[in-house]
């Protein structure tokens, strides 16, 4: 298995960034999501928000990856999150649910707000591959390296998203 993790901080407040996170797509860094629907969204008894999502995206193999390894391009991913208003916490966990054999993805996110008003984000990452015929090890790098490739552009969709939610709070709002 391999791992990752990577922190960040936004300078906007945890509210603003919680909501940027949900409606990050779609967006022009993420053209690789194809759509994203909502499964269910329930209010707990402990008045968390939790939302569970389901996540179409294409992919590609590299060039060294057997013919036939996986049967097409495009993968279902599983998204689940808990949002805590009172404590400023959101908690999302995506894995696929496709090609599991081939290579186990697994993200993290937890988002926070910290004491100095910012924004907290650590991402976390784990690959898992029970592929076999010595090509494990290759398979979980390779996951790894596209995931740690991908995070800034990731972060570049949610900061997009930020800047419109700004942009739409200095608007004037009409009636009528």
């Amino acid at each position: 298995m391999k791992y990752h993790s990577q922190s960040f901080f936004y300078d906007d407040p945890w509210s603003i960034v919680s909501l940027a996170y949900f409606l990050r797509y779609p967006n022009p860094y993420a053209s690789h999501i194809i759509s994203c629907d909502v499964i269910s969204r329930i209010v707990t008894p402990a008045g968390t928000l939790q939302t569970t999502r389901l996540i179409l995206k294409r992919g590609s193999l590299p060039r060294w990856a057997p013919k036939g390894i996986i049967s097409r391009a495009e993968s279902w991913v599983l998204e689940e999150s808990e949002v805590d208003p009172l404590g400023k916490t959101l908690r999302c966990t995506t894995k696929n649910l496709e090609f599991t054999k081939v290579m186990k993805m697994e993200e993290s996110v937890f988002i926070r707000q910290t004491e100095d008003g910012q924004t907290a984000q650590t991402t976390e990452a784990r690959v898992l591959s029970g592929f076999g015929w010595g090509l494990t090890k290759r398979i979980e790098s390779h996951g790894l390296n596209r995931f740690k490739a991908h995070v800034q552009r990731s972060r570049e969709g949610v900061s997009l998203i930020l800047s419109l939610l700004r942009e739409s709070r200095l608007q004037t709002m009409t009636l009528g």
